[in-house]
């Protein structure tokens, strides 16, 4: 399965993004907002400048206390991306993601974003790709 098929699935209004230069609060308030774990950082809304996680504002907030609220996006953002196209293998982003210790990955279509997965996302199109082999196989034994 590809990437793409998640994509076409996904009930979306396009990729969430906020400003380098957003403060952390805004961007903790908009990940609530949005019931979403991950914010895009992007400058002009086309290309990911990196990711902003829930996990990287609570280490922070742990590390630092509450002052960091009031810092900008960038200075806390992960900057090396690991971005996928469309046409990547699911498989594969499910390895990356689980080596890489990350749950969600900005897809990228000549370097602009065109969406964003989640490890749900991944694990839910494996689900139903081994679900449909199974009825597939069933079906064939079954002689139908």
């Amino acid at each position: 399965m590809l990437v793409h098929l998640i994509l076409k699935s996904k009930a979306s209004d396009g990729v969430v993004t906020i400003s380098p230069d957003a403060s952390i609060s805004e961007a903790a308030k908009l990940l609530s907002d949005r019931r979403i774990g991950t914010v895009v950082v992007s400058s002009d809304g086309e290309h990911a400048d990196g990711i902003l996680s829930e996990r990287d504002i609570v280490r922070e907030l742990g590390k630092s206390g509450g002052g960091c609220l009031e810092e900008k996006v960038s200075g806390y953002m992960t900057r090396k991306l690991v971005t996928c196209t469309s046409h990547d293998n699911v498989g594969q982003i499910l390895q990356q993601m689980t080596n890489g210790r990350f749950r969600h990955m900005p897809v990228v279509e000549d370097d602009k974003l065109i969406g964003l997965i989640s490890l749900g996302d991944v694990v839910k199109a494996q689900l139903s790709q081994v679900a449909m082999e199974k009825d597939a196989l069933e079906g064939m034994i079954m002689g139908h």
